[in-house]
């Protein structure tokens, strides 16, 4: 791959050198490169929030470990279900995010104190888990 990027970028140079050569011997004038224009960048479209994996999601927190130290309204340990639902939109990326978050543990986002990793939850539980989490935003 590296020498693919390579190759490419050396082509794209000597080509670039062949013009300039020729634009100068002919005495020909540059003209001024366009500025690209300003665009704001793509937002990500919110997938579907599925009822069943709300319900899903709920039960399985509520059958976790995660109930020690977080709760719904309130701080605990860590932050409340709802200051995380308002911190991060429901996207596949923030679904992602997370659900590597619980699985992999962190800390950083909400402070000091460090999320226990649980590396024994199967990823598309977690992701459930975060749909339930993210959709007490609309609540």
């Amino acid at each position: 791959m590296k020498q693919l990027v390579f190759s490419v970028l050396l082509i794209s140079i000597i080509g670039n050198l062949h013009v300039n050569a020729q634009t100068k011997s002919s005495g020909a004038k540059t003209p001024p490169a366009k500025k690209a224009p300003i665009t704001k960048p793509r937002q990500q479209t919110a997938p579907v929030i599925r009822q069943q994996d709300i319900d899903e999601g709920k039960q399985l927190l509520s059958k976790s470990d995660c109930l020690a130290c977080h709760k719904t309204d309130t701080k605990l340990v860590g932050p409340a279900y709802s200051d995380v639902a308002k911190k991060y939109p429901y996207t596949d990326t923030n679904l992602e995010l997370l659900s590597s978050k619980i699985i992999k543990g962190g800390s950083g986002s909400w402070g000091g104190v460090p999320m226990t990793p649980h590396p024994a939850l199967q990823h598309e539980d977690v992701k459930k888990m975060v749909t339930y989490i993210l959709s007490l935003k609309a609540k």
